[in-house]
């Protein structure tokens, strides 16, 4: 079935009245009377809300605005900054990205962005479904956008029994039709409303939706159960062990880890390997070390139990690597999550970071 232009104004006659105020969007108010959305704007919440919830998002957007409103205050940033600012939003190769693709701008396109999807592929960090958000959402670029949302509204309203992801392809070929040359961003993002507010994955409030007339997993009443997944395997457990060396002027011992590879530049505390098995001991420096408890994290592909240790330092003390870093400095330092909850297990809970 493709979506008639009678469906696509129900979807945008749906979105004027329904759209969800966020603090990156223009509204289609807003749109009427001629407000544009700023592309930077528009790539920075993009690059937010991958893997990560709007709720989630929506205070780390306003930070990074208040702090860097444009992308030419983002590329002059230090990274690390930009790495500290990012902390707890998980995933931060995103984070990385992000920085390089502001300073690419910058030096290559005239602090301007591409205004194609073509153009907007060639930047770091952004791929097919955000490069196609951005041109749509930011350039008017009739571009099929694709996220999580979109692909659920498809497979209902085409009823798309193949399971997930081995539908994807069949999935992005009903948005390709579907999308209508004019108001292409408008119509995205009210796609992506509807997916959030009334198709959601459980429960769908059919008798709210917009096209639920021509919604064929509807008619066949099995709305519900769509989109299908293939199982996925259970996430193995990897096993570490980090070491908080706590020096007597309040400071803790912090690397960084390498720039390739998970928590790409982060700091963290030194430590082992994550592994299959539980490893053997390597502490940074000497002392008396004591175990102060385990911390459980999971990532996209594993679990990981991280057993914490303390020792307390003199002023004195040498390590080969790694820097000391005033406890009351670690608000501003790049954390990653998983190692905000170990100093906490070091330091006790009195000492929330």
């Amino acid at each position: 079935m493709v979506v008639t232009l009678s469906i696509a104004s129900a979807i945008l006659g749906w979105y004027d009245n329904n759209a969800r105020n966020l603090p990156w969007r223009v509204g289609p108010a807003a749109r009427k009377a001629g407000v544009r959305p700023d592309p930077y704007r528009v790539w920075l919440s993009e690059i937010m809300l991958q893997q990560t919830t709007v709720s989630t998002v929506s205070a780390y957007f306003e930070r990074f605005t208040a702090r860097w409103p444009n992308v030419e205050s983002l590329a002059s940033a230090p990274r690390d900054d930009v790495l500290a600012e990012w902390a707890g939003l998980g995933y931060y190769a995103r984070a990385r990205n992000l920085h390089a693709c502001a300073q690419v701008i910058m030096a290559d396109h005239g602090g301007s962005f591409p205004r194609t999807e073509a153009g907007l592929r060639t930047l770091p960090g952004v791929g097919l479904y955000t490069a196609a958000a951005i041109a749509s959402i930011a350039f008017d670029e009739a571009a099929t956008v694709v996220d999580g949302n979109i692909e659920r509204v498809m497979a209902r309203l085409h009823a798309v029994e193949d399971p997930l992801p081995g539908a994807k392809k069949r999935l992005y070929a009903f948005a390709a039709a579907d999308t209508p040359q004019k108001r292409p961003g408008d119509y995205a993002q009210a796609l992506m409303d509807i997916g959030a507010t009334i198709c959601t994955p459980r429960n769908p409030c059919c008798d709210q939706c917009p096209v639920a007339s021509a919604c064929t997993a509807r008619t066949d009443g099995i709305a519900a159960t769509l989109p299908r997944k293939t199982p996925k395997k259970a996430k193995p457990t990897r096993y570490g062990i980090c070491y908080l060396a706590y020096r007597e002027d309040d400071a803790i011992l912090l690397t960084t880890r390498p720039d390739d590879g998970l928590l790409g530049g982060m700091a963290e505390l030194p430590g082992t390997d994550w592994s299959g098995e539980a490893p053997d001991p390597a502490p940074p420096v000497d002392g008396v070390w004591r175990r102060m408890g385990d911390v459980q994290h999971t990532f996209t592909h594993f679990h990981l139990l991280l057993t914490v240790m303390r020792a307390d330092m003199q002023l004195d003390v040498r390590a080969e690597k790694g820097q000391w870093i005033p406890v009351s400095a670690l608000e501003n330092t790049a954390l990653p999550t998983v190692m905000r909850k170990a100093i906490v297990c070091g330091l006790g809970p009195e000492r929330l970071l």
